[in-house]
């Protein structure tokens, strides 16, 4: 079983939409099998629980959500063109009509008490995400501090856009970044 596998793709790719859509306790391993078409043996075999397979969806979530930010942002040509490029990829984002909000704040609402692997998750994404601001406003030459200022920003419009199911907290949070970059 490489990670190139079709079968974990397919269980992965099904469990990601699953999850995201419903939740992650609201989603059996047979919802999983129906949705990939990975019979339940080979999908146990390639994900002994549900809890790996969970922890392998927040993984690869991550790394394809971190991947997509930094390709629209690293396209801008100057330092703070990118910082403010960060919430025009949350509009984007939260434009998508399966947005619900962040699986990392989802999944540790759900199993952050029950399950510390979920919550490292979920803490490894929020640190990954701040450390990737704190880089931005590095390049920028503007005060350290600003990258915590950008990531509350940024999280309070991504749960805001989750509740009231409209993009535009990206676009208050860009103005806010804007006003922020802007103030002596």
């Amino acid at each position: 079983m490489t990670e190139r596998d079709p079968a974990r793709q397919r269980v992965l790719d099904a469990a990601d939409e699953l999850f995201y859509s419903r939740g992650i306790q609201a989603v059996g391993m047979d919802a999983v099998r129906n949705a990939s078409g990975v019979p339940l043996k080979r999908l146990y075999a390639l994900f002994p629980s549900k809890d790996a397979l969970v922890l392998e969806f927040l993984r690869e979530r991550d790394a394809r959500w971190m991947r997509a930010l930094a390709d629209h942002v690293d396209a801008r040509p100057t330092p703070e063109e990118r910082i403010i490029a960060v919430f025009d990829w949350l509009h984007g984002w939260f434009s998508e009509p399966d947005y619900r909000g962040c699986a990392f704040i989802n999944s540790f609402g759900e199993l952050g008490t029950v399950s510390p692997q979920v919550a490292e998750q979920a803490r490894h994404h929020k640190q990954a995400f701040h450390s990737y601001l704190t880089q931005l406003v590095e390049a920028s030459g503007r005060p350290a501090a600003l990258a915590g200022h950008l990531a509350l920003l940024a999280e309070g419009a991504i749960v805001t856009a989750a509740l009231f199911a409209t993009p535009e907290p990206a676009r208050q949070a860009r103005d806010a970044a804007h006003h922020l970059l802007h103030t002596p």
